[in-house]
């Protein structure tokens, strides 16, 4: 058993993407941020399942070839080798939290963001 503040750690990019209260043994348990106009590349993860609860803000997150628009009180849950990509192209940051289960050491398959960043833009200006 451990406790912790999340003013202990640290997000990855400064002000954005993922801050890990807890990364195994058994899963992964973050504090995601993206501020307006940002994104997280497009990935997927060989065995780890992916979860994403919206706490406030908005955020597109494309799965495969589907947009999902998500906000306060959303829920997705991703399965291992679905491709997904998070933009945030709303005016107000994004603040979300995600598990990744069961914990591997390195899962995380990178694919080109284009095609993602494409439709998810595309599907925005509709």
């Amino acid at each position: 058993m451990y406790t912790l503040h999340d003013s202990e750690k640290e997000f990855r990019f400064g002000d954005s993407g993922p801050k890990y209260l807890m990364k195994g043994p058994r899963m992964n348990f973050a504090i995601v941020q993206f501020q307006s106009g940002q994104d997280f590349p497009a990935h997927y993860h060989k065995i780890m399942e992916e979860n994403f609860y919206i706490l406030e803000g908005h955020i597109d997150i494309v799965v495969d070839e589907k947009v999902n628009h998500l906000g306060p009180g959303d829920f997705i849950h991703i399965e291992p080798s679905e491709v997904h990509y998070c933009y945030n192209p709303y005016q107000e940051k994004i603040v979300m939290i995600s598990t990744l289960a069961p914990y591997q050491e390195s899962d995380k398959q990178n694919v080109d963001s284009a095609p993602y960043r494409e439709r998810a833009q595309r599907d925005t200006e509709h």
